[in-house]
């Protein structure tokens, strides 16, 4: 990076952080001005100004306060108080905000349950919160249905819509509640500090846990955001995530009705339409996540691509084989990749655009930032210690994983530890004595590595980084070099077990445009160009299509339990050849071979 260059970054930083603490500093210093003040101050200022809109409804700034306030009130009705939890199972819609705005005015928690669960994964995800009432949206009665046989006891469940089920509708029980703000007199007292809402980890590995998120940290975010992409009123939001997840359901919408902008919410995401509906719209700031990116990019090209007015584009999770791409592709200007933890309180942005950072922490102000990289022994799974039993902070460019200190001081909150619903999953967050005895740091289960300069970059979530001949091998590192090959759609990563071979060799589901003709020769030269020996897949198989949670994240668990096991799998399968290293498919035959030793990988 040049003199110009670096100078440049640093001004974008320190305006950015300047901007950020002005509108953050106040949240922590008023500790009764909750969720409910905002909304009912952003009614005031801002009216009739359209605040959330689709295809099929809209809400004004008043619209919203005043629907939130019917269901402040019906949820009275339903006895609900202080800490009690309310499930919430709607698709994306500006009602969506109203139902755990409303419940949140009254000291209520609302679970944002994902649409996609059923069975036992959707009645773990009601349970583990202790829900007291559940609305349900009409379309998803029969998905919620599901749940029931798995519940300890029975939860109080009102239809949103017509159903033909027999259930009570919450939407007809709002005519009778009154818009109007709850009166003074009659208020739960509440703090910043009492929880808001409940919102879940993806999933990817296991369960989902319920992330606590307070008062605090719901407008900590929705002003954050709005901060770090310096929102006006005259900024459009496109939010085509899901709205149980964080970026969909507060950094989306937060950042721009602080403003007194607009969000444009759409039911559900589709990679055809986001740039059509973006400029139909006449966007100026959308959210992303995950592969939306990538899906976006497979997209045929469209006179829409560049036909908009985006400012900029904020998100986490752009890989890094698609971030030039995409930016130069749809022209985008600006993309502010950060880095996040919902539940956690390690937080950055990269605010200069720079490709595959997630964020930076300039050095001469890192100490005032507590986020360190540690030492992390990959076979293990977990950190280094030294003799005297403390960690060793990472030199820079090298890999470990990414805490952050949780201080428990009234005056920073931000820096606290939330935890889940669930004790043990929060304790297990912890990590205790890392540079001194008695400090506690959460951590993120991220390995990261950062530069000189203070650029961080994400390497590989803790779990899916493995050793292989004695090395590490990152993933996302892998899955970036076979992404970039011609006619790869997608691709996955992970380890499997070999017997009689220490760690786990290399495995990639590769989804393909016609794996028939795919070019397996080209394919292993180009692995051999672009990665060392140890980090190219021993294993790959050819699929459709890749399982995702509901915020784009791609699962690993099903794969990992399938391995190479031609009887489990029921796609193409090859495996490196030690005669000629070429991929050779993968019968019974072999496999009993190379599980038995005959053929050593």
């Amino acid at each position: 990076m040049g003199v110009f260059e670096r100078a440049a970054s640093e001004w974008t930083f320190l305006r950015g952080l300047v901007r950020t603490l002005r509108r953050t500093t106040p949240i922590a210093k008023d500790r009764n001005h909750t969720l409910r003040d905002l909304i009912e101050r952003l009614a005031m200022t801002f009216g009739e100004r359209v605040a959330l809109t689709s295809d099929t409804e809209t809400l004004t700034y008043r619209g919203l306060n005043e629907r939130a306030n019917r269901y402040a009130r019906w949820a009275q009705a339903q006895g609900i108080g202080k800490g009690d939890v309310v499930a919430l199972l709607m698709p994306n819609r500006p009602e969506y905000l109203a139902v755990w705005i409303g419940v949140a005015k009254v000291g209520g928690v609302t679970a944002l349950i994902n649409t996609n669960l059923t069975g036992a994964s959707l009645a773990h995800s009601l349970a583990i919160v202790g829900a007291k009432v559940a609305v349900v949206d009409a379309t998803m009665i029969d998905r919620y249905e599901t749940a029931r046989d798995f519940l300890d006891g029975p939860i109080s469940a009102f239809a949103h819509g017509p159903s033909a089920k027999a259930y009570r509708r919450v939407d007809v029980a709002l005519e009778d509640c009154s818009p109007d703000n709850l009166p003074m007199a009659g208020r739960v007292p509440l703090t910043i500090n009492d929880r808001c809402i409940f919102v879940y980890t993806s999933g990817t590995t296991g369960l989902p846990k319920a992330a606590n998120i307070n008062h605090y940290r719901v407008q900590l975010i929705m002003h954050g955001f709005s901060a770090v992409t310096n929102a006006t009123a005259t900024d459009r939001v496109y939010d085509s995530l899901p709205m149980y997840h964080t970026n969909g359901g507060v950094i989306a919408p937060g950042l721009v009705l602080v403003a007194g902008g607009t969000c444009v919410i759409r039911e559900k995401f589709s990679a055809r339409e986001f740039w059509p509906d973006i400029v139909r719209h006449d966007c100026t700031v959308f959210v992303y996540i995950g592969e939306l990116c990538r899906y976006i990019l497979d997209t045929p090209p469209n006179p829409a691509d560049r036909a908009h007015r985006v400012r900029l584009c904020v998100g986490n999770g752009l890989r890094p084989d698609v971030w030039r791409p995409f930016r130069d592709r749809f022209g985008l200007r600006t993309i502010i990749e950060f880095y996040a933890a919902t539940e956690g309180n390690c937080s950055m942005f990269n605010l200069d655009s720079r490709p595959e950072a997630v964020g930076r922490i300039p050095g001469w102000i890192a100490s005032r930032f507590p986020i360190r990289i540690v030492d992390f022994d990959v076979a293990g799974e977990q950190v280094v210690r030294g003799q005297d039993g403390l960690c060793r902070e990472t030199p820079v460019g090298q890999v470990g994983e990414l805490i952050g200190e949780i201080v428990d001081d009234p005056a920073k909150p931000g820096n606290r530890f939330e935890g889940y619903s669930d004790k043990a999953a929060s304790q297990s967050k912890v990590l205790q004595n890392v540079f001194r005895p008695g400090d506690r740091w959460f951590r993120t289960g991220d390995l990261m590595r950062r530069d000189d300069l203070g650029y961080f970059f994400f390497v590989d979530r803790i779990g899916d980084t493995f050793r292989w001949k004695g090395e590490n091998v990152a993933t996302s590192e892998v899955a970036e070099a076979i992404g970039v090959f011609p006619r790869v759609r997608d691709a996955t990563v992970y380890g499997v077990s070999v017997p009689g071979r220490e760690g786990r060799a290399g495995m990639a589901a590769i989804v393909a445009d016609d794996p028939a003709t795919f070019d397996r020769a080209a394919f292993q030269a180009h692995l051999a160009e672009h990665l060392p020996a140890y980090a190219c897949p021993v294993f790959i198989r050819f699929t459709h299509h890749l399982d995702l949670t509901g915020t784009f994240k791609q699962r690993k668990t099903e794969l990992v339990g399938e391995g190479y096991d031609p009887a489990k799998v029921a796609d193409a399968l090859y495996y490196v050849s030690p005669e000629d290293r070429t991929f050779t498919p993968l019968d019974a035959d072999a496999f009993n071979a190379i599980n038995t030793g005959a053929i050593r990988i």
